[in-house]
């Protein structure tokens, strides 16, 4: 599997991913659009969010993702994502774990944006 959370051993075990997509999956259909991917994201966001500036910086992001990974999010580059970049951010990484394009992420394919939303 190509990890695009940044390394392999930050993707989710199986059974993480599993229990992940149970909590943000309130239709229970055991899937998770973009919608519901996005939902969790935002509140995920809001509790980082710390100092309650309206961004995340590298230490509120705490390993989530990449320094690399931060820099490329950062249109810019104040070293800080806003709600706005986070969620774009995720809304990339859904897309590109989405590979057979049919628009939700099973537990699989939820273990590439794992440390995104939860």
């Amino acid at each position: 599997m190509a990890t695009i959370v940044g390394t392999p051993a930050m993707a989710a075990s199986a059974p993480a991913a599993s229990k992940l997509l149970t909590s943000i999956d309130p239709d229970k259909d055991g899937t998770a659009d973009m919608s519901e991917v996005r939902t969790a994201a935002a509140a995920l966001f809001d509790r980082l969010d710390r100092d309650k500036d309206g961004t995340l910086d590298a230490k509120e992001l705490r390993g989530r993702i990449s320094a690399k990974d931060l820099k490329a999010a950062d249109p810019d580059n104040d070293g800080t994502l806003t709600k706005d970049e986070y969620l774009a951010l995720v809304e990339g990484r859904f897309k590109a774990a989405d590979p057979d394009n049919d628009g939700t992420l099973d537990s699989k394919e939820l273990k590439a944006v794992a440390k995104l939303v939860k």
